[in-house]
């Protein structure tokens, strides 16, 4: 055999299988699709969120803390979420933002 030429690529057999050789580009590529791309998605729209708090917005935290918004900072924002009772939170603990009308319900249920 030749210096250059192993005694692997010089054997005699069937061609290799092109796919064979695509396959493992084909599963990363199928789990990319299914994983990172909605995560890019989510991501997206959580920052569209935080930049459109304002003052009045009725939102939920990660926690589950319902309330309304009364000042919104660059890292923090401060919740009503009771008469006279106000909290500060992490501006990206903030997930969900709640239709008009939703804490002025669910201050009438509790009493």
């Amino acid at each position: 055999m030749s210096f250059f030429v192993s005694d692997a690529l010089a054997a005699e057999g069937p061609p290799p299988n092109a796919f064979e050789g695509l396959l493992p580009f084909l599963i990363l590529g199928v789990f990319f699709v299914l994983f990172v791309v909605p995560q890019w998605k989510r991501g997206r729209e959580q920052k569209k969120l935080l930049e459109s708090l304002g003052k009045g917005a009725e939102v939920v935290t990660s926690g589950g803390i319902l309330g309304r918004i009364v000042d919104v900072d660059d890292n923090f924002v401060l919740l009503e979420v009771n008469d006279d009772v106000q909290i500060n939170v992490q501006k990206h603990s903030v997930t969900h933002l709640m239709p008009k009308g939703t804490y002025k319900a669910r201050k009438r249920t509790e009493k």
